[in-house]
């Protein structure tokens, strides 16, 4: 299928390269080809975009990124520095590359305004968060966002007609020492990066985020964190328990997914998966996306391409969702 959207799809400050290399010593089988992609902006981009039928990539800031510097200042100056930067190295490629705000979320207030800031002046089409911000002296505090002093936030986004992007991030701190540091293999995608996103996307639910703002609209990586494959459960307990003791959202679990909620295929490869997303949260509400460089394009690109799907559901998933939802500007084959 000729042109894809990809739009969880990450890079990184060349000036920090040598801390970008040795994060990617962590994971990566090939550190310095992790490195080298990881930096690089259009060049290695756009050939295999070219190559493998990926019309218009987003790009995001690559995880944990701000949100893993719990000093305010020295966070909002990196947010700032990654948005100047990638703004600048995608103007001349306005046709094949966006981008989503980098943030700090120390404060809401001072993140609404970087966010505005971001769509106003460069065109932004949106944000991405990497799940909680580390906060507090010694780093050991999680800000979650689902409280209502986060409505500020939450009322610029919808304002700004803008989708928000949850993205996981590695556990810290305390948390990691009680659950992970023993268990180090389930660290990022077997386990542990669900386990983060699903407990704050269904906060945001629980706690009214959505029934306030209405409009909002998240998005949602690796088939949605796990939560569509516990959907009957999670909307049997709320609505038969939770909600007869005191729950207060206002929709089913599923009206969110209907009306809030969106997810992608990104680094989730599996045609059984993807067609058990499709029956329980149908093909309006699933974006094609890669999840580069931590995985491939050959593995992403040939898997998506390769699925017996109706064309309709193909190419609503494979782009057409994703151009209406981002409101894209017309881009290589976006018309094939």
């Amino acid at each position: 299928m000729l042109g894809k959207v990809a739009l969880e799809e990450a890079f990184a400050l060349p000036r920090l390269h040598e801390k970008t290399r040795w994060w990617a010593s962590l994971f990566a089988v090939n550190p310095d080809k992790h490195a080298a992609e990881m930096q690089d902006i259009t060049d290695i981009r756009i050939k295999y975009m070219d190559e493998y039928g990926v019309g218009y990539t987003i790009l995001s800031y690559t995880a944990p990124g701000v949100q893993d510097i719990w000093d305010p200042k020295e966070a909002q100056t990196l947010a700032v520095e990654i948005n100047d930067y990638v703004a600048g190295a995608i103007k001349s490629h306005p046709d094949r590359f966006g981008a989503f705000a980098t943030l700090s979320m120390h404060n809401p207030e001072e993140a609404a305004a970087e966010l505005k800031r971001c769509v106003s002046q460069y065109g932004f089409k949106g944000a991405l968060v990497n799940d909680t911000q580390r906060a507090g002296p010694d780093g050991d505090d999680m800000v979650f966002y689902d409280g209502p002093e986060w409505d500020v936030f939450w009322s610029t986004v919808t304002e700004l007609d803008v989708p928000f992007y949850l993205h996981p991030r590695n556990p810290t701190g305390t948390m990691h020492d009680k659950l992970w540091a023993k268990r180090k293999w389930l660290i990022g995608p077997p386990l542990s990066f669900a386990h983060g996103v699903s407990l704050h996307a269904l906060g945001m639910v629980t706690n009214g985020v959505f029934d306030r703002h209405p409009k909002l609209q998240v998005v949602l990586g690796h088939l949605g964190e796990h939560i569509p494959f516990d959907m009957w459960r999670i909307n049997h307990w709320f609505e038969d328990v939770k909600k007869p003791l005191g729950l207060s959202c206002k929709k089913t679990i599923r009206e969110y997914f209907q009306q809030n909620l969106w997810i992608t295929t990104s680094g989730h490869f599996s045609t059984t998966t993807l067609q058990f997303c499709m029956s329980e949260v149908g093909a309006d509400r699933i974006l094609f996306s890669i999840d580069y460089p931590f995985e491939s394009f050959d593995d992403a690109c040939i898997w998506y391409d390769g699925v017996q799907l109706n064309m309709v559901d193909k190419i609503k998933i494979g782009r057409d969702n994703a151009k209406k939802l981002f409101k894209l500007p017309d881009f290589k084959d976006s018309q094939s």
